[in-house]
């Protein structure tokens, strides 16, 4: 053995040492702490309620709060004691990956810094493990050697770099040294590369490389907006952001203060383990359907399969792509300010079946405030106004009859928690039946003014079919290649949907955006950091609407613009629309061309699918050709399938079939079944399994298989240019295999070199 080598196996042998005597003070903290938190659940028993004076009901107070304290601090040891258990036991399989010697401006002599997963010290100063989010580790992956510049939270520091050692560690034993000049070194990145593909992604910190770090370290940006290559890492680099961020700003920032936006629930579920991977909690994690679905519980929305496999009329497109505009935006803005003077849409309140305060008068309250009063104000004044009127309601109302009707029919128990904590003793009859009457129509009244507290009086729909009609009159359609028959026509069918509950996709985004603008909405202010993946596939009002809805927030988004399945031609003027929205000064633009997913074999072949596929550059990692078949039935393609499959399960490899839409999923499975073992995923919702699964194109967007099957991939099936970013994304899913299957004749969006891959 090398001397190196001696020497960390050595000296891993007593940090190990060092970890498991940690673990042994923990498990002791752990039971103490669990004792003590038991003691003080059972002192909630020796508290005695006095409240016979003042000074016993005070005495009473301060003894529940000095009881609550403890059981807080007590709450709070047992999570700190839980966390670091979970902390070490991380350390003690691999408590670090790297190694770097770094003389800092003034030091008499280089001091070596190791890295991890997470800090580990023996005394308070005296670290033998840095996390690899703390500022000095920026080094390992930013430079080389030789004298370096890193950034801390008290500025700029200067060192210089000596050595840069990175390790494989398995079972408490080196496996291999690399010592390298560069950020970090191909040969590790190649190992972490060249493995399979699991169900669930993993963390890269031991890999992240300089372009990565940029991304993650970044905390000056309003916007940070990183195009990406397929598999260029652009994912897992933003996950380390969030642990990044929840460890730079600790005690300023928890995890739900961060959201994150992803293309479809099956991704969330490939990506959940990463945080904690790294002993963080996860973020709040959905997709945009999700977020509409939850701000408009009572309308049905269109999915993302109804989005994707419904072909629009070339006219429809162009009215989609106009409400998706920064135009239609602005546009709803402008029609909100008109509110403030007429035409607010409302419903009449009604009480036991009978209206109580007419439309007009509701109309006549939310007019009679002055134009300085914006839409909230206003809505806030008529709410209050209406709470006023429905408190008067109840004193003419306990004498209407069926308040006594309900009176005479109270039983001794409804009598008794009607009554509740007020005074039993009442001083005639009239007192008590007045009592009773109150409490009942106070009762009764309750979901009427729970309504009006929620806005209830307002008639969304109804001023959102006011927003369509008043349209035309605000912009000219005919910039935008739409006429005032194609209007109406696309208007009616809105109202249509909307009369059966349901609300197409184009229109989802305007309507919460108007229901907000009437509300005087200000967004969830206390957010703070909002990622968005899979960008290229929002409508610049979509993004308009996020950054109106969290305020307070910084944006990170990543995509591809060379997989934009859904907004096509939108996707290109993106960056233009970015700039728009958010400051230039305070927004960065980062591009990773580097894609380390696939083969390089594979990556060529995808990237010749694109017309501007040069962007992209291969990492050098040597792969078989994509294979393409093109066979004369569907049985010659299920054939061709089963025997890769085998093939793909003797090498340990999980193959995904991903077919262009739902019903040819269904299809394939129907064939495949009964010859392999198979799994379809039919919806988001889904969990990814292990095995092989078909999948139709829409929801394999961000996961990545060892082996990928294109199903028919024929003529028939992707005919126009505008499936080509289609075809990109389905190729590009790949690690280690590739093939394509078509019937008859190949789609001419494969119209490759043929020296990029066999033909069968």
């Amino acid at each position: 053995m090398s001397e190196p080598f001696d020497y960390e196996q050595e000296r891993l042998d007593m940090v190990l040492d060092k970890i498991r005597t940690a673990q042994g003070e923990n498990a002791t903290q752990l039971q103490r702490a669990e004792k003590a938190q038991d003691d003080v659940e059972k002192g909630w028993g020796d508290i005695r309620f006095k409240s016979s004076t003042y000074g016993s009901l005070f005495e009473t107070a301060m003894s529940v709060r000095q009881q609550q304290q403890m059981l807080q601090e007590r709450e709070l040891a047992m999570n700190s004691a839980e966390h670091q258990a979970v902390v070490l036991e991380r350390l003690a399989t691999r408590p670090y990956f790297a190694r770097i010697d770094v003389q800092e401006k003034g030091a008499e002599t280089p001091e070596p810094i190791y890295i991890g997963l997470a800090s580990f010290s023996d005394s308070p100063d005296n670290f033998l493990v840095f996390d690899w989010r703390a500022p000095i580790s920026s080094i390992y992956y930013d430079a080389g050697l030789g004298h370096v510049n890193y950034d801390t939270p008290d500025g700029k520091q200067e060192a210089d770099v000596s050595l840069k050692r990175q390790f494989q560690i398995e079972d408490g034993k080196i496996v291999t040294i690399f010592d390298t000049d560069e950020a970090v070194g191909d040969q590790m990145l190649l190992n972490a590369v060249s493995g399979e593909s699991t169900t669930k992604m993993k963390s890269i910190v031991t890999t992240i490389q300089k372009e990565q770090n940029k991304i993650i370290r970044n905390t000056k940006a309003e916007l940070l907006f990183v195009q990406g290559a397929a598999g260029s890492g652009k994912t897992s680099a933003v996950l380390q952001r969030v642990a990044y961020l929840l460890y730079r700003y600790r005690g300023h920032l928890t995890s739900g203060q961060v959201v994150m936006f992803s293309p479809n629930q099956l991704f969330n579920d490939y990506i959940d383990q990463v945080l904690p991977e790294l002993g963080e909690q996860n973020m709040v994690q959905m997709t945009y359907y999700q977020y509409a679905s939850r701000r408009l519980p009572k309308l049905k929305l269109e999915t993302l399969q109804e989005r994707f496999e419904t072909q629009l009329p070339a006219w429809a497109e162009n009215v989609a792509t106009f409400k998706g505009s920064s135009t239609y935006f602005k546009l709803m803005e402008a029609y909100a300010k008109t509110l403030n003077t007429a035409n607010i849409k409302v419903r009449p309140i009604k009480f036991r079946d009978e209206e109580i305060i007419s439309k007009e008068k509701i109309k006549e309250i939310y007019y009679s405030f002055n134009e300085n009063y914006n839409l909230g104000n206003r809505l806030q004044g008529t709410k209050e106004r209406l709470m006023k009127m429905l408190q008067g309601r109840i004193g003419s109302e306990i004498k209407a009859d069926w308040v006594e009707e309900a009176i005479q029919a109270l039983s001794k128990e409804e009598y008794d928690t009607l009554l509740g904590d007020n005074p039993r003793e009442f001083e005639s009859d009239e007192q008590e039946v007045n009592t009773l009457g109150k409490l009942i129509v106070q009762q009764e009244l309750a979901p009427v003014a729970k309504g009006v507290n929620r806005n209830r009086f307002l008639n969304i729909n109804t001023q959102f079919v006011h927003f369509l009609k008043s349209v035309p009159s605000m912009v000219d359609l005919s910039k935008f290649d739409i006429t005032a028959e194609q209007w109406e026509q696309a208007k009616e069918y809105t109202i249509d949907k909307m009369k059966q509950g349901d609300l197409p996709l184009a229109d989802m985004t305007p309507f919460m955006y108007l229901f907000d603008l009437l509300k005087g909405s200000h967004g969830e202010r206390d957010i703070r950091f909002v990622f968005i993946d899979e960008i290229q596939d929002y409508t610049p009002f979509q993004l308009a609407f996020l950054k109106y809805s969290f305020p307070r927030a910084r944006f990170t988004m990543l995509g591809d613009l060379n997989q934009a399945i859904f907004t096509k031609e939108n996707a290109v003027s993106l960056q233009d629309e970015l700039g728009k929205l958010f400051a230039p000064e305070l927004s960065e633009f980062i591009q990773l061309t580097q894609t380390y997913r696939s083969t390089q074999q594979i990556t060529d072949f995808s990237k010749a699918v694109l017309v501007q596929g040069a962007t992209i550059d291969a990492f050098e990692r040597r792969g078989d050709k994509p294979t393409v078949k093109i066979v004369a039935s569907t049985d010659e393609m299920v054939e061709t399938a089963v025997a890769h499959l085998q093939q793909n399960d003797a090498e340990h490899e999980t193959t995904a079939i991903i077919t262009k839409t739902l019903a040819q999923a269904e299809a394939a499975y129907e064939a495949l079944r009964d010859q392999v073992d198979v799994t379809i995923i039919r919806t988001e919702n889904q969990r990814l399994v292990p095995g092989t699964i078909i999948v139709p194109s829409y929801l394999a967007k961000g996961l990545e298989f060892d082996a990928v099957i294109m199903w028919d991939a024929s003529a028939k099936n992707y005919q126009g240019d505008d499936e080509r970013q289609l075809v990109y994304t389905i190729t590009s899913r790949a690690m280690h295999q590739l093939t394509v299957i078509a019937r008859d004749t190949l789609t001419p969006l494969l119209d490759v070199d043929k020296k990029l891959y066999i033909e069968e």
